[in-house]
């Protein structure tokens, strides 16, 4: 796909816009949602232990059963290791749906946490492939890291491939290298604007903030005014740490300026005045509408701060809308969710996300993994993630279930974004090189360094590493 068309979405519905989201995950881009850390081969609690902790009582929906069961319990016995998410709504999921499919099909599953954030994960997972290591045999992979990984993971088409026609064409495509679909497309998601609704309210503000002046300009007018009472209030929250997420942040605010997404039709355009005044105006924000620690954020500590009642204004991705409404949340139903600020005469822009689910090359047990893997991707399980923890299914029969619709009502709001791919296809096997060139490069001018400067060395670095 051509990275220098502008994607943006005219005629509005919510199941439209889910179609255009999953119908450009062909670009790969993606989101890096929470997880915790680990360590390769760590020991790691079991589901049925794990599934009691007191996070997982937020989740008060039912997980599925497992379609398959009858099948899958000729595997029954197997014990598998999944490298899953251990924060978050995603993990509580994960770890209900885990139990589930071993009560099901007496398949024994060891939850293990991938690191928590993408860039960390992917050297784990480089690591356990160089050592042909069993230790993993189900893992989450990022929606631009098929093409990397493709050598070590199982193709699934003998048994998932009819299973694999339900999904979204384009992710299928981008989850499939010559002609091996080596992942299974399990969510996709999208950058938003988070923002409380009873502080704009309060303050005198009639909508969320369209631009990245009025953003600003509400941010501090609130942050002053709130911090009379709590001191530690925060205008603006977002994923300020050097690693994969702060590339998706800093390629919106690019995007927004007019500054394009790093590499566009196979030229370098990260150096541009667009991007410049991007990263300037970010600089700006740490130590005054963000603290300066924004700068080692990820997506729960933005979370966290948010829904804890300490932040006016958030970016981050679709999984913290469910988080947000959850019974015990300080901000339940005082907030919403939109499109992200853009300068005059520019569109929204967000940074395309989504991973899928693999199954290692090395895995002992590679039948008992790709049941799992099924159940995880099928149309029932996609449904009880949308409905309980608003992560936007990939099959589009279930995009438009009523229950699922009614579930994910923030994408009313989000018309007239333009959807931001990361130039995985660009860069292929180097695109992890290109990201840390870039998003260290971004961490430097939120450290205090000037843009100019540092874009222009981005730029020769992401040349060399693509030479």
């Amino acid at each position: 796909m051509d990275l220098t068309r502008q994607h943006e979405l005219r005629a509005w519905r919510p199941t439209a816009l889910l179609l255009f989201v999953v119908g450009l995950c062909a670009c790969r881009g993606d989101k890096s949602p929470p997880a915790g850390e680990s360590r390769p081969g760590a020991a790691a609690p079991t589901a049925a232990a794990v599934a009691e902790a007191p996070g997982d009582k937020s989740i008060k929906a039912q997980p599925p059963a497992v379609p398959n069961a009858a099948e899958a319990k000729k595997y029954a016995g197997s014990k598998l290791k999944y490298y899953s998410e251990p924060l978050g709504v995603g993990a509580e999921l994960d770890k209900a749906m885990v139990q589930q499919f071993q009560k099901d099909t007496g398949i024994e599953v060891t939850i293990i946490p991938r690191p928590k954030d993408a860039t960390e994960t992917y050297a784990v997972y480089q690591r356990l492939f160089q050592a042909q290591s069993g230790d993993v045999d189900v893992m989450m992979m990022d929606v631009i890291w098929p093409g990397a990984f493709a050598q070590n993971l199982v193709d699934l088409n003998e048994k998932l491939g009819e299973a694999a026609r339900q999904h979204i064409e384009s992710i299928v495509q981008n989850n499939t290298v010559d002609g091996k679909l080596v992942a299974m497309p399990w969510f996709t998601d999208f950058g938003l604007l988070y923002y409380r609704t009873d502080l704009l309210e309060k303050y005198g503000y009639a909508k969320a903030p369209e631009t990245w002046d009025e953003l600003e300009q509400m941010a501090k007018k609130i942050q002053d005014g709130e911090r009379a009472q709590n001191p530690n209030f925060l205008g603006f929250v977002w994923q300020g740490k050097a690693y994969e997420g702060l590339t998706c942040n800093a390629l919106e605010w690019i995007a927004s300026h007019g500054g394009g997404a790093i590499i566009e039709g196979g030229k370098i355009t990260v150096n541009n005045p667009g991007a410049e005044k991007a990263l300037a105006r970010a600089k700006g924000w740490v130590g005054s509408i963000s603290s300066a620690g924004v700068t080692s954020y990820e997506e729960e500590d933005a979370r966290n701060t948010f829904q804890g009642g300490n932040a006016a204004f958030m970016r981050n991705w679709p999984y913290a809308y469910a988080a947000g409404n959850a019974e015990k949340s300080p901000i339940k139903g005082k907030f919403g969710a939109g499109p992200l600020p853009h300068e005059p005469g520019q569109k929204s822009a967000g940074t395309i996300g989504g991973w899928q689910l693999a199954v290692s090359k090395f895995s002992t047990q590679k039948d008992a993994a790709i049941e799992l893997v099924r159940y995880m991707t099928s149309p029932e399980a996609q449904k009880f993630r949308a409905t309980a923890g608003s992560f936007i299914p990939t099959i589009p029969a279930v995009q438009q279930d009523p229950d699922v619709v009614k579930s994910l009502p923030f994408l009313a709001n989000a018309k007239d974004i333009a959807l931001v791919p990361r130039p995985s296809n660009s860069t292929g096997a180097r695109y992890n090189e290109a990201s840390i060139a870039f998003f260290q490069g971004v961490s430097q001018v939120l450290q205090g360094k000037q843009p100019k400067e540092v874009l222009g060395q981005v730029e020769q670095r992401i040349t060399r590493a693509l030479r």
